[in-house]
C-alpha cells in the first residue's frame, strides 16, 4: 500500500502573494473611464457633446488604455482593491482631463 502522509504534507506551489485574477482591475479600469467620461459633461453641461461630436475617436481610445492602467495597477500592487480603486480611478481621470484640456485648447 501507499503511504498517503507524503501527500498530506506536501504544500501548495502557488504563491500567495500573486493576484488570482487581473479582472477586478480590468473592470475598475473600465468603471474609471466611465466617471472620468462624466466629469465634462457635469462641468459643462450639454453642450460637452458637441465637443465629443467632433473628438470622439480620441476620447474612445483612452478606453483600452483605460483598462490597461486597471490591470497594471493591479498587478503592482496584488489586488489590493483599496489601493488600487483610487490610483486607478485618479490616475485615468488625469488623462482623460489632460486629454480635454489639450483637444478644448482651455
Amino acid at each position: 500500500m501507499q503511504n498517503v502522509t507524503s501527500m498530506l504534507a506536501r504544500k501548495d506551489e502557488s504563491t500567495p502573494d500573486e493576484p488570482r485574477s487581473s479582472l477586478p482591475g480590468g473592470i475598475i479600469g473600465f468603471l474609471s473611464y466611465w466617471c472620468a467620461l462624466a466629469i465634462p459633461f457635469l462641468l459643462y453641461g450639454s453642450n460637452t457633446l458637441f465637443f465629443f461630436l467632433y473628438t470622439w475617436p480620441f476620447f474612445l481610445a483612452l478606453l483600452p488604455v483605460s483598462v490597461l492602467i486597471g490591470i497594471i495597477f493591479s498587478m503592482a500592487l496584488r489586488g489590493r482593491l483599496l489601493w488600487m480603486t483610487p490610483a486607478t480611478a485618479v490616475s485615468v481621470v488625469c488623462l482623460f482631463w489632460l486629454l480635454f484640456s489639450f483637444l478644448s485648447g482651455w
